[in-house]
């Protein structure tokens, strides 16, 4: 037993340089794989910064890839706008080349329009005979003005037509200065459409009516006084209408 003893001792005093040699072979080795894991570690750090700059490149990547397919979208849509405004500028030109030529062509139409209505103011019954002068004459000057469209000159043009064919179906009641025997009286004037105009002084003591076939005013004797008073009166609203008896010249 003691010699058993013995020999673990001495075994053990022996392997005590045997390990004491391994640890100065070992540490180098230890220090380079510690050296190795830190750099290793070091390297996985940058790789993992590495693989987040991917990561967030690729995901801005995306966004403006989706950014651009929205554009494109967007863009294709003007593209057509576009599109539809220049054939719109298009039209509007064609258009405003037809207008210049129906301009052209309606305004030489537009002065016989006024011509003739002068010639019938001329020629019909002479009632209202200043007012309807001016009328046409106004409508002369307009033709002369820039800055009235032509749309608004036809409309003026047919608006004096519309008067004068009104004129044709309505009664009227309106003073005014007359000639009788040379002397100028004030009168009222009644018209009936267009088939009779007959005047009256305030007196009512003196009326007469336009002949259309002599072109000429002839006085009229008391026996109409009475259905001139009634027909002035129903003209200006104070009586109902109701039958007159009155002179009507006949044409031919």
């Amino acid at each position: 037993m003691k010699l058993i003893n013995a020999l673990l001792v001495a075994g053990a005093l022996a392997a005590t340089p045997v390990l004491a040699q391994d640890d100065e072979v070992l540490k180098p080795v230890v220090d380079s794989a510690a050296k190795i894991n830190e750099s290793a570690a070091t390297s996985q750090e940058k790789i993992n910064g590495i693989t987040d700059q991917i990561d967030s490149k690729l995901q801005q990547f995306k966004t403006l890839m989706k950014e651009i397919e929205g554009l494109e979208v967007y863009n294709s849509q003007l593209r057509k706008q576009i599109n539809s405004q220049e054939q719109e500028m298009a039209d509007l030109n064609a258009a405003i080349d037809e207008v210049s030529v129906v301009e052209r062509q309606i305004t030489p139409l537009m002065m016989r329009m006024i011509d003739g209505l002068e010639q019938f103011v001329a020629l019909d019954v002479p009632f209202l005979p200043e007012e309807r002068a001016n009328r046409v004459a106004d409508l002369r000057a307009m033709m002369d003005r820039a800055d009235v469209a032509a749309s608004e000159k036809f409309r003026r043009v047919m608006e004096a037509f519309q008067v004068e064919m009104d004129y044709g179906r309505t009664m009227e009641a309106y003073s005014g200065i007359h000639t009788i025997n040379g002397q100028e009286r004030d009168v009222e004037f009644l018209r009936l459409g267009r088939t009779a105009l007959m005047y009256q002084t305030r007196d009512a003591s003196m009326q007469g009516v336009w002949n259309k076939q002599t072109r000429q005013w002839e006085e009229l004797d008391s026996s109409y006084r009475t259905q001139i008073t009634k027909g002035l009166r129903m003209a200006k609203k104070q009586l109902a209408p109701d039958l007159l008896m009155l002179p009507v010249a006949i044409t031919d």
